[in-house]
């Protein structure tokens, strides 16, 4: 029988991140089930968890078989299941969706980055399980009424084609701004729709937040995050679109820490790195030329902030180090 090749540094890498991700996810969601009042949500989240956690285990026995330093990731010291409910009204299940669509981006880069069958199949298997949680949260979402749609315009009729370089302009103050796109409309909304959910997130970490410094870091991320929705809103506003509102997600009056500072502040720098993903797509794909512009002014403000809280984590000791390459002596 040939010997299963070593891993190699893509490999390592993006397993370390998985877990990561994973073992975060779990102390999550052990909290978020313990405190679950709706029957509907809580088996969605048994669910997730229970086809979740074995993966998180063959990362660890994957490391083991490679004589790899086993990662700490997040464990039972980083969640609090017997303090009081910080999120109501669907935020649990609003969380798990955007969580999910988060590993789904994840989940699919991986893959293309991995070389061993084993490795590939189980990012293939983990991508099935992932957008099948998705669909659930979504159509859960939707039946209670907890998320909006994005919104309904009326559309030409037939195809045309751009005669004209005025389809690329936006910034010129002097000229008419054609109407948003379909694909344009459909990024805004989604960066929209993501930081509504996230500053509802950020907003309870604040509340609760055990180091003071950790506390003033999050409010600044509930600004920023009110900041970005509020820019993303007005280029809808300015195209007489109506702004979906948020229907669900609130933020309790309960100032007890169910997470330890260490995992919310890796919360908030993984959703940080998806809205920059999320907004370079959203760049690439709009044409008007004022859109582009201001999300690029908005990924800086967003990497600046993810650094701070870079900063932070290493100050207190909380950033666990990915694996490095092995330096030789010159």
């Amino acid at each position: 029988m040939p010997q299963t090749p070593g891993l190699v540094s893509s490999e390592i890498g993006t397993l370390w991140m998985t877990y990561q991700q994973k073992t975060m996810s779990l102390r999550m969601l052990e909290y978020f089930i313990k405190k679950a009042d709706d029957q509907e949500a809580k088996a969605i989240m048994v669910n997730i968890y229970e086809q979740m956690e074995p993966y998180a285990e063959k990362i660890v026995t994957i490391f083991q078989e490679e004589n790899l330093p086993i990662p700490t990731g997040f464990t039972g010291v980083d969640v609090n299941e017997d303090v009081p409910k910080l999120y109501d009204n669907g935020f649990d299940i609003m969380f798990l969706r955007l969580i999910k669509e988060i590993s789904t981006g994840m989940h699919t880069l991986n893959l293309s980055m991995s070389y061993r069958e084993d490795i590939t199949q189980f990012y293939r298997e983990l991508s099935v399980i992932t957008q099948q949680c998705y669909d659930d949260c979504t159509q859960y979402l939707l039946k209670k009424g907890l998320i909006a749609k994005s919104p309904y315009v009326a559309v030409e009729k037939t195809v045309e084609y751009v005669s004209n370089t005025n389809y690329l302009s936006g910034l010129n103050p002097f000229s008419d701004k054609r109407p948003l796109s379909t694909v344009e409309l459909a990024h805004l909304y989604h960066g929209i729709e993501s930081n509504k959910m996230g500053l509802q997130m950020i907003k309870g970490f604040a509340q609760c937040a055990e180091e003071q410094e950790v506390r003033k870091y999050f409010d600044k991320g509930v600004k920023l995050a009110k900041n970005i929705v509020d820019d993303l809103s007005k280029f809808l506003e300015d195209g007489y679109i109506q702004v979906p509102g948020t229907e669900g997600g609130n933020v309790t009056t309960s100032s007890v820490a169910p997470f330890s500072d260490k995992l919310m502040l890796y919360c908030v720098n993984l959703f940080c790195g998806f809205s920059i993903g999320g907004s370079s797509l959203g760049t690439s794909f709009s044409l008007r030329n004022d859109i582009p512009t201001r999300m690029s002014i908005l990924m800086k403000d967003i990497f600046s902030y993810a650094h701070e809280g870079a900063k932070i984590l290493i100050k207190y000791g909380w950033m666990e180090e990915s694996p490095q390459s092995f330096k030789k002596n010159q």
